[in-house]
């Protein structure tokens, strides 16, 4: 069967039962859809009975908490390319449903648009007569119509043909004898976190929270000086585009409560003086942040909030250097010598050889990484060494740089003395982009005269490692940009040891330089050496395995 974009999940099974049947109903699930998966919870619907079932509110227990968490825990080990989201307009407490307000019975008045448009509605319903299968299908379809916008010929699938094998289990299970005990909720509740790159952690912290609140949901969300310690915050999506998919998220799975997104500049933000708020949702690490907005609530003359906890989430495919969470540091690691934005038309480069630009701040291990492509097969051009060349006795740059700056600036054996000219230049940058103006063209034409060699020895990549890449304008000269990173903590570390300068000149060193963040801006690739010498060299090794890809396929689309 053909593969869907995104797909709707109508889980019919008990909820005593359901969690035997999550991982191969998501399993079977995920070969069929491809993107985005919506689960719709409905324990006990007969798609079977002759006459056409209609959504209901169902109630809101501990034990539907548990499943959600179950599910999202299940899908990150098994379909972690899938976005999956359990949707939660058909979820009612129990104290609304007893408040006595008229409520409607029906949780779907009119259909809910999804944000993204179903393709396919699968479920886990079992088929008892395989005769029955047209009617089940078309059941199903009129159904999902009835809660959902999407097409009246909306394809169905049955899963239950797959999950003949948990029959026998399931019949051993017995129905609990007590009454599913209902979960506690809110009117106000509170979370604060980072949210970059939504991941099942997160959306089980969402989705809980989403059940305990019936009013209003407050979320923090972590900026500027909150992201300063946080791993490769680099690569951490801008604040906009956080708070944009935690909208679509929400409006997806709760769209009745009333959401408000406040970005987080300390530990606190509103948590510790809005009146109206009741329970801050917290998981094992982050309770003793809970208590602390318990104790600075006190202080404000405010109640204390209850503290929920809920689990975290194992990482099933974490590496020695990630954490055994899920968690966002670990899938920013992971983008580390992949390609994170596709490379700008280079149609007035020849194809090959593929020239990377690499480069990275002072200390950040750039030519570390270039002589480890070196040794995987690439050309290596040091623009570094190439600097000194043009400033030889004999050379254009050389007779143009004492123009400017003076014959003081000689040795005694007529060559350019470095540091004399640096003093020069210091502090000025009229003076400084008098000498770049001078030097960079110059290394430039001796960078193209390389390629240009490379080419005519038939070789495949070359690497311009070059510290002054993106400065200097040097990117027309190259496929793609690589950018090299480490904290500026790590920086000013390796800078004192390797050149035996304070502290502070090994600041000034790194603030004269563009910024980590401004680089990764125009990078196609990123990579840092912060971890051992093995995390880096599997690193370059992915890296340097894509690219080989991409040129591959270069090759045969032209």
């Amino acid at each position: 069967m053909s593969m869907f974009s995104t797909g709707i999940l109508v889980l019919t099974s008990p909820l005593h039962t359901l969690p035997l049947r999550i991982t191969p109903v998501l399993s079977s699930a995920a070969e069929l859809v491809e993107r985005t998966l919506y689960v719709h919870l409905h324990p006990g619907l007969n798609l079977g009975s002759g006459s056409q079932p209609r959504p209901v509110f169902i109630p809101s227990v501990v034990d539907l908490s548990t499943l959600i968490t179950r599910l999202y825990s299940s899908a990150a080990d098994i379909c972690g390319h899938l976005d999956i989201r359990v949707l939660l307009t058909n979820v009612r407490a129990q104290s609304a449903a007893c408040s006595g307000t008229t409520i409607p019975n029906c949780p779907f008045p009119t259909p809910q648009p999804l944000s993204h448009s179903p393709e396919v509605v699968l479920t886990d319903f079992p088929l008892q007569d395989p005769d029955q299968s047209h009617q089940v299908t078309q059941c199903l379809q009129r159904y999902t119509g009835h809660c959902y916008v999407c097409s009246p010929s909306l394809p169905s699938v049955l899963l239950h043909p797959q999950l003949m094998r948990l029959q026998e289990k399931e019949e051993g299970l017995k129905e609990p004898e007590e009454k599913e005990k209902p979960l506690e909720t809110y009117s106000d509740v509170v979370v604060g976190g980072t949210f970059d790159r939504l991941h099942g952690a997160h959306k089980t912290l969402l989705n809980i929270s989403c059940l305990l609140a019936n009013r209003k949901f407050l979320i923090g969300v972590c900026d500027q000086a909150m992201l300063k310690k946080k791993v490769l915050k680099e690569l951490i999506e801008p604040y906009t585009l956080r708070v944009q998919r935690l909208r679509e998220f929400l409006q997806d799975i709760k769209p009745s409560l009333q959401v408000e997104i406040v970005p987080l500049s300390d530990p606190f933000g509103v948590s510790v003086v809005d009146p109206l708020l009741e329970c801050i949702v917290v998981s094992e690490e982050t309770r003793k942040g809970g208590m602390a907005v318990n104790k600075k609530r006190i202080e404000n003359g405010l109640p204390a909030l209850v503290l929920h906890e809920i689990q975290l989430l194992k990482d099933a495919h974490h590496t020695e250097t990630e954490e055994e969470k899920i968690s966002s540091s670990s899938l920013r690691s992971r983008l580390l010598g992949t390609l994170l934005t596709p490379p700008k038309d280079t149609s007035h480069l020849p194809p090959l050889p593929y020239v990377i630009g690499l480069t990275g701040g002072s200390g950040s291990g750039k030519s570390s990484i270039a002589r480890q492509l070196e040794a995987l097969g690439a050309v290596r051009i040091d623009c570094d060494k190439l600097g000194h060349e043009v400033y030889q006795m004999g050379t254009a740059a050389y007779r143009r740089v004492i123009e400017e700056f003076g014959s003081d600036i000689l040795n005694e054996d007529k060559t350019i003395n470095r540091r004399a000219l640096g003093r020069k230049v210091f502090g000025n940058q009229e003076r400084l982009k008098a000498l770049t103006n001078i030097v960079w063209p110059e290394i430039a034409l001796l960078v193209k005269n390389t390629i240009s060699q490379a080419k005519e020895e038939g070789k495949q990549v070359c690497v311009v490692d070059a510290a002054v890449l993106l400065e200097a304008g040097w990117t027309d000269m190259v496929h793609e940009v690589w950018v090299t990173i480490i904290p500026e903590e790590e920086a000013v570390l390796r800078i004192t040891e390797r050149d035996g300068v304070s502290t502070e000149d090994a600041l000034r060193r790194l603030q004269s330089q563009w910024s980590n963040t401004k680089q990764v801006e125009h990078a196609n690739v990123v990579l840092s050496t912060l971890w051992e010498p093995e995390v880096t060299r599997k690193q370059v090794l992915k890296a340097w395995n894509l690219l080989q890809k991409r040129i591959q396929q270069r090759q045969e689309g032209q």
